[in-house]
């Protein structure tokens, strides 16, 4: 049986063996965007694959996916945050209710969240 070479190159593109003996293009993120992707990036990113998936190949074969993952995860972050901010002001969830009634306070933080993290999936995420 012939023995397959790992690494080869065709059209100026470099292929690589794989365990199965089929060869894949060797594909890399470019410099400078290899980002950790949060929650709220991953969502976007099944959200495109399952929905848009023209607009999530152009940019996935542009390398660009994961560029534009951390940005609508940084921008759904920084959305969370304000509007939890908004929340607590409104509802009156102050520090003097967390040394009050730390019980209370808790469950109206988590509820103020929970509330926030679906305003942001819905307005950020899956448009």
């Amino acid at each position: 049986m012939e023995k397959l070479e790992k690494m080869i190159v065709e059209n100026g593109i470099t292929y690589v063996l794989g365990e199965d003996d089929i060869y894949y293009p060797d594909l890399q993120l470019p410099e400078g965007t290899n980002y950790n992707i949060g929650k709220f990036g991953h969502m976007r990113c099944e959200y495109l694959k399952e929905f848009k998936h023209g607009y999530y190949m152009e940019l996935l074969l542009g390398g660009k996916l994961n560029e534009y993952l951390h940005e609508v995860d940084e921008e759904c972050h920084k959305m969370l945050d304000q509007l939890v901010e908004q929340m607590k002001e409104k509802q009156g969830v102050t520090e003097q209710l967390k040394a009050d009634n730390q019980m209370l306070w808790v469950g109206k933080m988590n509820n103020i969240i929970a509330c926030a993290e679906e305003i942001v999936v819905r307005e950020v995420v899956y448009v």
